[in-house]
């Protein structure tokens, strides 16, 4: 990818903006990461904290192995350096959603150090430029919990079920020159959490949320003054939230003012940024080593244990699916940008073996092409995704299996499949419940033909006068006359003897 060209247009001409992401990622995990507590998505308020949640004196923290397990095969999966040796350190601040009085995070010695994300603002385009976005840590951290103040007119309550959630937060370098960018890197680092297991990427349910670090300046100039948008939990979001606020620092400093670090949050029903509180510095937090926690030291054989784990990641999928599958770039890409999306098409190819006669390219072609097209329509249509869809994997490869053997046509593929999404019965037996199977019967198809030529002399005397073009009519009305039924190739063959 050559250098982003975007820039925001002020009156004293053109200014580049600079962008990083610190990228809070939920672990995924049944218990917290302190803690035994639950981090069960939607529970009744304070229905999961802990002891150790609720900072009760004498309660120990003991680090739960699953989440550095998953942190770390992030950081692999990421190309990233894993240390071996990290620390724990308290983040002192005081808030009514943080018990503890500090949140224990990793800021001297983190778990995760430097890796890189290549990105493409075109995935779909195999000829399009990628451009590599620096990551610069992976850090584990607690949760804090979340104060609602909605729920009273005079009054704020907590709801401590976050709190001790274990995180990643994963921080970029300041590489992304374009909301454009950023949202390539935010939609490309959730395909791959997803794809390892670390993170299930919900935006919506907070597991997932980026705070976004905004300065402008005139290309080529020293790095201007950032200000860091919090907790935008959408890719649209972040996109919207840099250009308004890199739009916002241009006129503050045409107009004379001066961008001054601090935590701002993003309106989506205003699309603007406000001022939340200045921003602190490190000294600022009084860090310092956990007395409570011991330095957590890694063997090399659970780092290739780790290693070993890992999952294809979307762009080797994608490769492969391109040179052994044959698939296009466009689909390839499609198919591999969401890990769902991916299994539930192997779940198709691994049923579709079975298609007799068919080499695997043609098979993966012909289930990507229906994937994408007929199931991914029907589905818009409806109102539903992979996981609600009414046709399984199963249903679907037996469906395409009753296309290509000549079981049914194209038109009645497409009626049976309507069915299919009705009822939720298979293919199978659809086509005998309700007799839609093909027919090459050339006795019951020559019928059909002479009954056809005589209802319409006029085509007829027409083609053989030399209007070749009505074929097609005569192929439309005998398919019509036999609801779909008669096998296209045995149409063709035998009109073109009863045209003459």
């Amino acid at each position: 990818m050559t250098e982003s060209t975007y820039r925001v247009h002020g009156a004293t001409g053109e200014w580049e903006v600079v962008i990083g992401l610190e990228v809070h990622a939920q672990v995924t995990s049944n218990a917290k990461l302190f803690s035994g507590a639950s981090t069960a998505f939607g529970a009744e308020p304070n229905s999961q904290v802990s002891l150790i949640d609720a900072a009760m004196p004498g309660m120990l923290p003991t680090p739960n192995a699953e989440c550095i397990r998953q942190a770390v095969r992030t950081g692999i999966a990421l190309g990233a350096v894993v240390n071996k040796w990290s620390r724990f350190d308290r983040k002192n601040y005081f808030y009514a959603d943080l018990p503890q009085g500090y949140q224990i995070s990793q800021l001297y010695h983190p778990l995760v150090g430097e890796g890189a994300l290549d990105i493409s603002l075109d995935e779909k385009n195999p000829d399009a430029e990628v451009k590599t976005i620096g990551i610069e840590r992976i850090h584990v951290e607690q949760d804090a919990g979340k104060l609602m103040h909605d729920q009273h007119p005079n009054r704020s309550y907590v709801d401590l079920n976050r709190a001790g959630v274990a995180l990643m937060e994963i921080v970029s370098r300041p590489d992304m020159r374009s909301p454009q960018e950023a949202g390539a890197y935010l939609s490309k680092l959730r395909s791959i959490l997803r794809y390892v297991g670390s993170c299930d990427g919900n935006m919506d349910q907070g597991s997932m949320r980026a705070d976004v670090n905004v300065s402008v300046r005139k290309p080529g100039d020293e790095l201007g003054t950032r200000t860091e948008t919090k907790n935008v939990n959408s890719v649209r979001f972040v996109m919207q939230a840099i250009e308004t606020e890199a739009k916002r620092q241009v006129e503050l400093i045409e107009g004379g003012g001066r961008v001054v670090q601090e935590t701002r949050l993003f309106d989506p029903d205003t699309g603007t940024t406000r001022s939340m509180r200045s921003k602190e510095d490190a000294h600022d937090y009084r860090y310092f080593p956990d007395p409570d926690l011991l330095p957590l030291e890694l063997d090399d054989s659970f780092l290739e244990e780790c290693r070993a784990s890992l999952p294809e990641l979307p762009d080797a999928k994608r490769r492969r699916y391109e040179s052994d599958l044959g698939l296009t770039a466009y689909n390839a890409a499609v198919l591999t940008a969401d890990a769902d999306t991916a299994r539930w098409f192997e779940a198709l190819l691994a049923e579709g073996a079975r298609i007799q006669g068919k080499g695997e390219q043609e098979v993966a072609r012909a289930s990507a092409n229906w994937l994408l097209s007929d199931l991914y329509g029907a589905l818009n249509r409806l109102g539903k995704d992979l996981d609600t869809s009414p046709v399984s994997p199963v249903q679907g490869a037996e469906l395409l299996a009753l296309a290509a053997d000549g079981t049914l046509s194209g038109p009645l593929a497409k009626q049976v499949f309507e069915i299919m999404l009705e009822t939720g019965d298979g293919a199978g037996k659809i086509v005998e419940e309700r007799g839609l199977k093909q027919t090459s019967d050339t006795g019951a198809i020559e019928a059909v033909i002479a009954e056809v030529m005589a209802k319409n002399p006029n085509q007829l005397e027409q083609y053989r006068g030399g209007k070749e073009a009505l074929f097609g009519f005569f192929v439309g009305q005998t398919m019509k006359a036999m609801a779909g039924k008669a096998n296209p190739a045995v149409v063709n063959e035998l009109l073109k003897k009863a045209l003459g």
